[in-house]
Order: structure tokens, then sequence, then C-alpha cells
């Protein structure tokens, strides 16, 4: 069983396990599935490099405090959070302590398999330099000083209509800033955009 092909799945329900499961093994990846986030966590001495796909929320231990857990380990096994709209915020944090990506139910099988093939990428780079950050610097320095503040409430994981109350500006304002800002920084989603913000250093505010 080839190691770059491995996708380990940890989420308490069992329709999701089962479901990317079928998907990623259609895709040719070897796939082992946990319902607990625990489960896996006091598996992982033992298991072979892989990429990991958990949800965000999870009962006992979630996706973000197993991501910790892992950091603080040293185990080496590139993330992605499955995330409800509402968890935005939440996958932020998970990106910014280490998580590679999130995307948000219901998910596109495309989505998922280009995840996990970046995931699986980065687990055969060598070093711990980010190829990622000097484009993200160079694109980030191409916004303007209000879509980078537009950039700073995605970033918080804040709708629309919450950026442009506290810009004091129209959500119609917002969205066209938020389509330069997705465009000058060549994104083609959120959490994309939020992956090379992280990437070229810029912190979501507290």
């Amino acid at each position: 069983m080839p190691a770059e092909r491995l996708v380990y799945v940890v989420d308490d329900d069992e329709a999701v396990r089962e479901s990317l499961s079928a998907l990623l093994e259609a895709n040719s990846y070897t796939v082992r599935t946990f319902a607990l986030a625990r489960d896996f966590l006091g598996a992982a001495p033992t298991l072979r490099p892989g990429c990991l796909i958990a949800d965000i929320r999870m009962p006992g231990m979630d996706g973000l405090e197993l991501q910790r857990q892992l950091t603080e380990r040293a185990f080496n096994f590139p993330l992605i959070v499955i995330t409800g709209h509402g968890d935005v915020p939440l996958a932020v944090r998970a990106m910014k302590v280490g998580a590679i990506d999130f995307i948000e139910k219901p998910f596109a099988a495309a989505a998922i398999v280009a995840s996990v093939d970046a995931g699986l990428a980065r687990l055969a780079t060598t070093g711990d330099e980010d190829p990622l950050a000097a484009t993200a610097l160079a694109r980030l320095a191409l916004l303007s000083p209000r879509e980078r503040e537009v950039l700073q409430g995605l970033l918080a994981g804040l709708p629309n209509k919450s950026i442009a109350y506290d810009l004091a500006i129209s959500p119609r304002t917002v969205e066209i800033h938020r389509a330069r800002v997705m465009d000058k920084m060549g994104a083609r989603s959120l959490s994309e955009l939020i992956r090379m913000s992280l990437a070229a250093g810029l912190k979501p505010r507290p």
C-alpha cells in the first residue's frame, strides 16, 4: 500500500465516513476511517504517512484540538477540516495552527480530491519552506488598503453584511472588493484565499 496514496478519515457521522471512503477509493486512494479523534490520535504513532480529513465538530475531541495534539507530538498528517458554513472562523483557526485546507459542507467530490492531492504533495516535499509564501506575499502587495480590510474580515469569518457594517460601507461594495481580492490573489475559493493569506503571514484579528 503506497504511503503517498493513504488517506485517514475521522468523523463521528458514519454516513460521512462511508461516502468519503467510497469517493476516495473510487479515485484509487487507500482509506482508513475512525469514528473519534481520540481513536485516531491513539493509533497515530503506528500509522503510515498519509493525508487526514477530519470534521471540525466532533464529540469529545474536535478537529481543532486534534490538530493541536498532532502538532504538539510532531506527527505529520496534512489535515483537511470539514466544516459547516457557520464554522468558517473555526476552520480559519485550524489553518492558522497548521491545517492545509477546509472544505464546507456539502462538499464537491472534485474539491475533496484536489485537497487530498495537495496534502499528499506536501508529504512528499522535503524541508519546511512553503513554496506558496513568496507568491502569496507578492499578490498581497497588490491589494489596496480597503481590500486588505475586507480580506481581514473574511479571515475573521465575517459575512459581507458584518464587514460592511464594520467598515461603514454597503454590502454591495464589500462584494465588489471581495471579488477584486479573489482576483488579485488568484484564489478560486475562500479556503484557497485564506490559505494564501496565512502563507503570506497575514494574521486573523483576535
